[in-house]
């Protein structure tokens, strides 16, 4: 019986959701976490009878036909880049942005990622890096006797050095966008790759070009909301129990067919 496989792949679907679900609920503290949507497309039909097609008893053309469909399909589990709330942390190297953009990250590869993940650190060199170590792309060194640092809106980091009372420019930070952003690879670590998808970054300071501005001393929050991670988590698991029942009565109609037989 059909309905069997049918109900299988919508269990399998549900199940892929509460998966999806579960990974957004887990990440819910994680700072620029973006979250992920399951998305689904119906399998092939089964035309019995095409709509169109010319009535071969009486040569009508039929208005509607039969087409039984076999399921769903797992198509995307795509990621929502809405900008996250904005928390104060009194920290320096603490970094949000506003708008569009990804910090630039130099990998020990050479590869360049990108991230939405402000939370930097000094390393043993004064440089400006990621709590992995990773530096911040272009490079930033603050001296080691700065008595204060400031980093403006466009991404200018300026220190002020004992004994003097004007600030020194010691370089700025850059963003890149994209034209999908939600085609970029999640390669774990608050990090992301760019892919064909994705297309090629577009990079400059901040409040140019499209890109958002930076806010010192603050850090962007995740975009999961728990009322709805949840309400779509309840309706995730109805549909799974609506797709089970549907196997039990064509596991009984079988039975009964069966009985029948005998």
């Amino acid at each position: 019986m059909r309905a069997l496989h049918t109900a299988a792949t919508g269990m399998k679907a549900q199940e892929l959701t509460v998966e999806v679900i579960s990974n957004n609920i887990a990440n819910m503290r994680t700072t620029g976490f973006k979250r992920v949507r399951a998305e689904f497309q119906d399998l092939l039909y089964d035309n019995q009878r095409r709509a169109g097609t010319q009535n071969s008893q009486q040569g009508n053309i039929l208005p509607v036909g039969i087409a039984i469909g076999t399921g769903v399909k797992a198509a995307a589990t795509s990621r929502i880049m809405s900008q996250g709330n904005v928390t104060a942390t009194e920290k320096d190297y603490d970094i949000a942005i506003r708008g569009e953009g990804f910090f630039r990250i130099q990998m020990p590869d050479g590869r360049t990622a990108y991230t939405r993940d402000g939370s930097f650190e000094l390393n043993d060199q004064g440089q400006l890096v990621t709590v992995d170590g990773y530096l911040v792309d272009p490079g930033i060194t603050i001296p080691n006797n700065a008595t204060s640092v400031t980093i403006s809106q466009a991404g200018i980091v300026q220190v002020t050095l004992p004994g003097q009372t004007a600030t020194q420019t010691v370089g700025t930070l850059q963003l890149s966008r994209f034209v999908n952003k939600a085609g970029l690879e999640s390669i774990g670590d608050n990090l992301f790759v760019e892919t064909p998808a994705s297309g090629q970054p577009t990079t400059g300071v901040p409040a140019a070009l499209g890109m958002g501005t930076l806010l010192q001393k603050n850090l962007e929050q995740s975009n999961v909301t728990a009322v709805s991670e949840i309400s779509d988590m309840i309706a995730a698991q109805r549909a799974y129990e609506m797709n089970a029942r549907i196997i039990s009565a064509a596991d009984q109609m079988l039975q009964s067919t069966s009985q029948i037989m005998k």
